[in-house]
């Protein structure tokens, strides 16, 4: 079997040694003849490389690796890029979902002007990545799971549209995982589904078994009482992620024919989100203290013993998602998967040149996607507004437009107003100062 060379772009991220212990725990599907890292933050990611070294030195020294700060060194001989890079690390993470809360409006990573901001300072690293995939090695392809992925996603169509790059999210299947446990099957892969959205702004229309069996009643009653959580009992887990599974319930219940993906709660209860948020600690501080904390003093007391065993990481399974997809690229396997697409027709009577996540068959050529069909008034409205909005982020950094920019946040519909969009721009710019080009 062949196999293959990765470069992980953003291996000083605290999920790099989840996905390398993921990606060994698969080399059975997805054999591996080197791994590299890559990071403009040489000093991060040496922890956390060095800390893999250990690892693959002992589960498998056939592996080549290596991890440098060059582009050449890193993007030369690879198979696949898997990018999951962070401009401005937890600290910007941070100021975007403080400075919105401190205008009484939403403050996520992801959703609403925290996310604008996110993707204002992504645009030009993930294309930067593309470039170098491009140069150094032409027939490789970029899986993408750099947030937000919906504004990467429209970046990339609207400004490499030729480029061999797929944006993916993990958060459907991890909701999917939550589905199955509530169904009673051991895994998400148990299950057929179609979906239909935008990233982290979605829909499931169908729940079927391996023989066919429609899960959606057995779903639709527990959702009804519980949301996504799928034991009734005392929660294990963040409070913060207890919370949005639990608020589903409520999501759902705007259109109960389907099932709603957790993001959607942000546009469509931001008052919920903002009552219940802390402008001072937010899910940056919980991350901080929390995550990255455990992963880098695991790191470290791996380096130090010199063995994986004096740290405490654990397999991404969600990132189980990157092999399934590398392998369908590797091998032409045509498996089904949600992936970020242009629409080009799958939603009949939606924009055609909206990036979709929506089912699509994967081989050595790519995506196909499938055929979706009309969607409901609902949705189709919903869907339009947040469209724009990624558009004119686009544009916006493209044109170097303040008033485009301005127009992307005041239809945000996390945003109550044009002054108060206005507002947080004036402090958002203030705060990205060093990241986003400089407006006019």
């Amino acid at each position: 079997m062949k196999k293959f060379s990765v470069v992980v772009a953003g291996g000083g991220s605290t999920f790099t040694p989840g996905i390398v212990l993921m990606l060994l725990a698969n080399q059975e599907r997805f054999p591996l003849r080197a791994i590299k890292f890559y990071d403009n933050d040489g000093a991060r990611q040496e922890i956390v490389a060095e800390a893999c070294k250990v690892i693959l030195k002992e589960q498998a020294p056939d592996i080549e690796f290596s991890y440098t700060t060059d582009p050449k060194a890193a993007f030369t001989d690879v198979d696949f890029v898997m990018a999951h890079i962070r401009v401005g690390k937890y600290p910007m993470r941070e100021k975007d979902e403080k400075i919105p809360l401190s205008h009484g409006v939403v403050g996520q990573e992801t959703c609403g002007p925290g996310g604008i901001a996110y993707g204002m300072r992504s645009i030009g690293g993930v294309l930067e990545i593309v470039d170098y995939m491009e140069k150094y090695s032409p027939n490789a392809w970029m899986l993408n799971y750099s947030n937000p992925a919906a504004i990467v996603a429209e970046a990339t169509r609207r400004l490499r549209p030729h480029s061999k790059i797929l944006n993916i999210c993990d958060m459907p299947i991890g909701i999917e995982g939550r589905m199955a446990e509530i169904a009673g099957l051991k895994s998400r892969k148990e299950m057929r589904v179609r979906y239909y959205g935008l990233n982290h702004f979605g829909w499931w229309t169908s729940i079927e078994d391996a023989h066919g069996n429609d899960l959606m009643p057995k779903i639709r009653e527990h959702v009804a009482k519980y949301g996504y959580v799928p034991h009734t009992g005392e929660q294990g887990g963040e409070a913060s992620w207890n919370d949005t599974f639990a608020k589903a319930k409520d999501v759902w219940a705007l259109d109960p024919s389907t099932f709603p993906n957790t993001y959607l709660k942000y546009y469509l209860y931001p008052d919920y989100v903002v009552a219940h948020a802390n402008p001072q600690h937010t899910r940056a501080n919980e991350v901080m203290e929390h995550r990255e904390k455990h992963v880098f003093s695991s790191c470290a007391a791996i380096i130090e013993a010199g063995k994986s065993s004096a740290g405490e990481l654990e397999i991404d399974e969600h990132a189980s998602y990157i092999v399934d997809l590398a392998t369908a690229i590797a091998f032409n396997t045509q498996a089904r998967m949600l992936l970020i697409v242009p629409n080009e027709g799958a939603i009949s009577n939606f924009d055609p040149q909206a990036m979709v996540e929506i089912p699509c068959l994967v081989g050595s050529s790519g995506p196909e996607p499938l055929t979706v069909g009309k969607i409901p008034l609902f949705q189709h409205g919903l869907m339009s507004q947040q469209v724009a909005v990624e558009k004119l982020v686009v544009e916006a950094w493209v044109e170097k437009s303040y008033l485009k920019l301005w127009q992307a946040i005041t239809i945000s519909k996390t945003v109550p107003s044009a002054s108060v969009a206005k507002a947080i721009l004036d402090d958002l710019i203030v705060a990205n100062k060093d990241y986003w080009p400089e407006l006019k």
